[in-house]
């Protein structure tokens, strides 16, 4: 039990990689947060694009019917390779997208949000999908009924009811990219898995990894139980409106 808790709570080397540990879970998340928001405009567009029922729009509802299918089929590690090891090297794409250095970041940095943007997006596609296919059309009717056009029934009554629907499997896709992020660590990204890898290395110990998971669990639990309490919140409205 003693080699145990040496190996994987080990105050001292805690406390020493502390400060370094910090600073990884700190780009963790940025990642996430950067990356969450990408994902859940990105989502929403697709969404649309899929749920479309115009004829002129069958282009776009095939592509992204495609897109989705194919990024929800590929690990997101091959997707993080892909984007950072093609594209700095195809030639005739602008340089803001070759090597893309925004903020003070490096292009790295970028690749890393753009594979999870274009991963979740194609997740959050589908949950937003079934929001709005949730929405009884009878309030799309009702809108127009009123004179709205078909673009405002779907911005001020369709897709704010569609998004409080989905609020829950938002929430616990946002968690699972955050757990994801520690993937781009293999294209370079010091986050909070890098880092405590870099000190298992130095010190032969487990306990900078330990910290780093406690550091995810700080804020994932939280998260989780405020899907509960929305989840619960939620049941009274159910009830009344069964």
């Amino acid at each position: 039990m003693d080699v145990f808790l040496e190996q994987y709570f080990d105050i001292t080397v805690m406390s020493e990689s502390f400060d370094k540990v910090l600073l990884g879970f700190w780009m963790t998340i940025q990642l996430s947060l950067i990356a969450g928001a990408l994902s859940m405009v990105w989502g929403l567009v697709l969404a649309l694009c899929r749920t479309s029922r115009s004829w002129m729009m069958l282009p776009l509802r095939v592509a992204a019917v495609t897109y989705i299918d194919v990024f929800r089929g590929i690990p997101l590690l091959l997707v993080v390779l892909l984007i950072s090891g093609s594209l700095p090297f195809i030639p005739g794409l602008p340089e803001w997208i070759r090597a893309p250095e925004l903020f003070g970041r490096p292009d790295v940095y970028w690749f890393g949000v753009a594979a999870l943007t274009l991963t979740y997006g194609a997740y959050l596609a589908e949950v937003y999908r079934a929001g709005l296919d949730a929405v009884p059309p009878g309030q799309t009717e009702a809108a127009r009924s009123l004179g709205m056009s078909h673009r405002r029934a779907l911005r001020h009554v369709v897709l704010p009811q569609a998004v409080r629907t989905v609020v829950p499997p938002l929430l616990n896709d946002f968690i699972a990219l955050m757990k994801d992020t520690s993937l781009v660590q293999v294209i370079g990204i010091v986050d909070v898995v890098r880092a405590g890898r870099e000190v298992q290395g130095e010190t032969f110990n487990s306990s900078a990894l330990t910290l780093g998971a406690l550091m995810f669990l700080v804020v994932t639990l939280p998260l989780a139980r405020l899907v509960d309490r929305y989840l619960r919140g939620r049941q009274p409205v159910r009830k009344a409106l069964a």
